[in-house]
């Protein structure tokens, strides 16, 4: 493809580069948060590149430039980025340094903003540029925002209490139970940049980026229970400040930084995953203590208490109604031809609209037909738009933000009849997920323990799937959150090895994906919880599903499934039918019942 918009581009920030002194810069998708997904004031890679994903980096010098994705993206990058302006570079194959590292010369300098990176990514590039005899540079202002002529402002959307029925805890307790911490650690203050743990520590809940309720903010939290949040001030109307009181000092988001420099001889905890480099180097600079600790918030905001998961429950059966609503209007519509993938997301839409409880998408809902369903994180517009064609598989991986939970539901459609490879590898990724559904685990398992109960079907026949099995999920928050995840240990992911605890909300999610043909993914949402077991010498914990909504059955080989698995669906179908039929009327019913008969067993199933 040829991009004359992004070559222009590229070649007025070589230009803006050039007038500074800088011989190359790097450009992430980050922002001041080092949130996964950003603002639109915060979207640079995407303005430099024209890739869409919501992971990568992009590196430029004067003669070349690159951009480096995971396996996610190895296709959609090819797809949506100029090859003749940037060298496509996969990770962790490869990463920026080691590129870097063969296209630099000694004397170069290469600029980062560090408002926007985090410390020891920094360090270690510092250090490897040096050995090439090169230097890494810290930007006071971003060299692209300078050539970036209708760069959008941030957000000046207001922000809203979360009310405590909702929450389960008030701002105060988690304020004192943080306090608490800080304390037996022997620390002052913490620095909290995370936009979600803002959000959950303050019960706080806003627009700033899309899809995710958040609001821009920084806060820094004390030993006294007292804490000094900085934002806009437009942001802030008199219900929030009455809901804050007296021991939350409001500032300027402007003011953030200027306060670091008043931690001089304070012991201060920040989390150096989560806080970019430019603050370390403030607090370094202001002769602060710095312990280096995670988030105090990251934990407790995963590990739901009884309130919230009371919530996300009723929200996942108000979002099944309308998935299997929409599920039964594929079935009559899509074989009659004339839907493309833009109708399709916005039939889906209007159906969790139709509960007038919905607030927003959880994300951009993934609506893929044929083949562009083999790209795990497709994001349909106007240009890649596909019609649903017969004979087809259409994947839809969606989601919607209630003000009582989040959900994210992954169903594979088939469109007419399905080819016998592809109730093959449906069946097979079915297998995988109903392994991890019924996993039983002892206290302390992590997320790199189990991924491969998911794998095993494909493995088997010498096929995988380039993304993790599971992430998590919050309440009213962030779609993907930490620090839980459910993947391969190697990759340098973060969250496979962290412990997973009951009430925790994780997201079960394999699938294959046949490139330039088809692609399949189940995905169902769950809960970590207590496992009582006779004879039991260990504690235990398993999953608990919690969204509802029919899978193929279509797609379903039950000669490849074991009578332990074929009870497993029969048992979910059930479930789904008792859940959501009551909220639905007699004709989607219907439709639902016999989505949710039981599965059609094979003799050779039932002896295996």
């Amino acid at each position: 493809m040829s991009s004359p918009v992004h070559a222009d581009r590229l070649s007025r920030l070589r230009a803006e580069l050039a007038a500074r002194g800088l011989d190359g810069f790097i450009v992430p998708i980050s922002d001041e948060h080092m949130s996964e997904y950003v603002g639109d004031y915060a979207q640079r890679m995407a303005w430099l590149t024209g890739f869409g994903g919501s992971a990568g980096t992009a590196a430029v010098l004067p003669e070349k430039a690159a951009v480096f994705v995971d396996g996610r993206y190895t296709v959609q990058v090819r797809d949506q980025v100029d090859g003749a302006l940037f060298d496509y570079v996969g990770v962790p194959q490869s990463s920026v340094a080691e590129w870097l590292g063969a296209n630099i010369s000694a004397g170069q300098k290469i600029g980062y903003d560090p408002w926007l990176h985090a410390i020891d990514w920094a360090r270690s590039l510092e250090a490897a540029l040096a050995a090439r005899g090169a230097e890494l540079v810290a930007v006071d202002t971003n060299p692209l925002d300078a050539v970036w002529e209708d760069q959008p402002a941030p957000s000046k959307a207001v922000v809203t209490v979360y009310d405590t029925a909702l929450a389960g805890q008030s701002a105060a307790e988690k304020r004192a139970s943080i306090a608490d911490w800080l304390r037996a650690e022997g620390l002052d203050t913490t620095v909290m940049t995370a936009l979600d743990s803002v959000a959950w520590t303050f019960n706080l809940r806003g627009q700033d980026v899309t899809h995710t309720p958040v609001g821009l903010a920084f806060a820094l939290l004390h030993a006294d229970a007292t804490a000094d949040l900085f934002i806009a001030p437009e942001k802030v109307d008199d219900a929030v400040r009455a809901h804050l009181g007296n021991s939350v000092r409001i500032h300027d988001r402007t003011a953030f930084e200027p306060a670091l420099a008043e931690l001089a001889g304070k012991k201060v905890a920040v989390d150096p995953d989560r806080a970019v480099a430019a603050i370390f180097t403030a607090l370094e600079g202001a002769g602060a203590a710095i312990a280096r600790r995670r988030d105090p918030a990251v934990l407790p905001k995963a590990i739901k208490n009884p309130t919230e998961l009371s919530g996300t429950r009723a929200a996942h059966i108000r979002d099944g109604v309308a998935v299997a609503r929409f599920l039964k209007w594929m079935e009559e519509h899509a074989p009659q031809g004339g839907l493309d993938e833009l109708g399709a997301a916005a039939q889906l839409k209007a159906f969790r609209e139709e509960s007038g409880a919905l607030i927003d998408l959880s994300f951009d809902t993934i609506s893929a037909a044929g083949p562009n369903g083999a790209l795990p994180h497709y994001k349909v517009d106007e240009t890649t738009n596909r019609a649903i064609e017969p004979g087809t598989l259409y994947l839809v991986d969606s989601g919607g933000q209630y003000c009582d939970g989040t959900t994210d539901i992954t169903r594979t459609i088939p469109v007419g009849t399905p080819t016998a490879e592809m109730r093959r590898r449906f069946t097979q990724v079915l297998k995988g997920h109903i392994a991890l559904a019924t996993a039983r685990f002892p206290t302390g398992t992590r997320g790199s323990q189990l991924d491969i109960l998911a794998r095993q079907y494909l493995w088997a026949d010498g096929v995988d799937y380039a993304h993790g099995t599971g992430h998590g999920v919050g309440v009213y928050l962030a779609v993907h959150e930490g620090p839980q995840r459910i993947a391969k240990p190697s990759g340098g992911q973060a969250g496979t090895e962290e412990p997973l605890h009951a009430g925790m909300i994780l997201s079960n999610e394999p699938g294959y994906y046949k490139a330039g043909h088809f692609g399949i993914r189940i995905e169902n949402l769950v809960v970590v919880t207590p496992l009582r077991i006779d004879g039991a010498e260990e504690e235990m914990l398993g999953f608990e599903t919690i969204t509802f909504a029919p899978i193929a059955r279509e797609l379903i080989d039950g000669a490849m499934l074991s009578a332990s698995e074929a009870d497993w669906l029969d048992a979910y179908h059930a479930e789904v039918l008792a859940k959501l039929g009551g909220a639905m009327g007699a004709e989607d019913r219907a439709w639902l019942e016999a989505a949710c008969a039981p599965i059609e067993r094979s003799s050779a199933a039932l002896a295996a």
